[in-house]
């Protein structure tokens, strides 16, 4: 099969198409034949060589696939052959097949294409497992998200929109605040023009956010800390500005925040699977309705990943960027 996995880390001129064999599913596995593969901020750092995969995780990057069950494992139902599936996995989804645990697939809905089913695995179950879970968000709270031009952002407006919840964003243009308003944020910040703290203060009347979800880390922490609501909860889900903070403790005990976050990739397939399985009964039926879909910017196809790669890195779209293998 074809696929995408360089031999040394560098830039995006690494992710050139080799030869490599297909995967064979094991026990509780199924191979894919993969149509479309979501590309992710993750990806991006495996290529720079600072985030390898887990243990016995093959080295082709890829977090998210959607096609066709062509083979299965031992032990998985037989009514899995064929189906059209969308699936989370560790590693594996720039190629023409790819092997998924059984219990990390959805059935891909008639509402959906392969292309926006591809999109949706990474995005979702990292948005569902820490804003909804870790930052245990509901109905009428109010919550920060930083990054709403990309996926996270997207699918966090979405969700917080489908479950009730006010959504504050930030953006690092107009035209980025304007595209985050028109998919349904309440509110967007332009970073680079605004005190974001001010803002969160002005638009939530000084009661501040019931949750942060924050991709930046850093200095971010502690000004996010100042957003928030006493009792709120600050979900930390990657370091893009910093692996370390400063934080004010006393504050801390004083208005009872909690500071949680969480990585994805290396979790179990048991974890995964339960997940999988909240999701389909919570959030599948919206998308099999219609009434969720993942925000795509663009499609490159797999020989192309160099320029899907270096348009996620110029930090010009909006929403997933897709590789098509056909």
């Amino acid at each position: 099969m074809t696929a995408i996995d360089p031999e040394v880390p560098g830039g995006p001129e690494v992710l050139v198409p080799v030869e490599r064999p297909v995967p064979q599913p094991g026990a509780g596995e199924v191979l894919i034949r993969v149509a479309a593969a979501g590309v992710n901020r993750p990806d991006v750092v495996q290529r720079l060589g600072a985030y390898p995969p887990p243990p016995g995780v093959t080295t082709i990057p890829g977090l998210e696939v959607a096609g066709e069950v062509v083979a299965m494992g031992a032990g998985v139902p037989p009514e899995m052959m064929h189906q059209r599936v969308c699936a989370l996995v560790a590693g594996g989804g720039y190629a023409e097949y790819a092997v998924a645990p059984a219990g990390q697939c959805l059935t891909v809905p008639d509402a959906l294409t392969l292309v926006e089913a591809a999109a949706m695995p990474e995005t979702l179950f990292t948005v569902w497992t820490n804003l909804f879970e870790r930052g245990y968000a509901t109905e009428g709270e109010t919550v920060l998200v930083h990054g709403g031009t990309s996926g996270i952002g997207t699918m966090a407006i979405s969700l917080c929109k489908l479950f009730g919840l006010k959504v504050i964003v930030t953006a690092g243009s107009d035209d980025k605040v304007a595209a985050c308003l028109a998919h349904g944020a309440d509110h967007a910040i332009n970073y680079r023009t605004e005190d974001f703290v001010a803002r969160v203060k002005d638009v939530t009347e000084g009661r501040g956010v019931h949750v942060v979800l924050d991709m930046v880390g850093g200095d971010y922490v502690a000004r996010n800390i100042r957003c928030m609501a006493d009792d709120g909860r600050h979900v930390s889900i990657a370091a893009q500005g910093g692996m370390q903070a400063t934080v004010p403790v006393f504050e801390i005990m004083r208005r009872r925040l909690t500071l949680t976050g969480s990585t994805l990739r290396a979790r179990d397939v048991a974890f995964k699977a339960l997940v999988a399985d909240e999701l389909e009964r919570n959030v599948w039926p919206h998308v099999a309705a219609g009434k969720l879909k993942p925000v795509i910017d663009r499609t490159f196809p797999l020989a192309e990943a160099v320029g899907a790669h270096r348009h996620m890195e110029s930090g010009a779209h909006m929403g997933k960027i897709v590789l098509v293998t056909a």
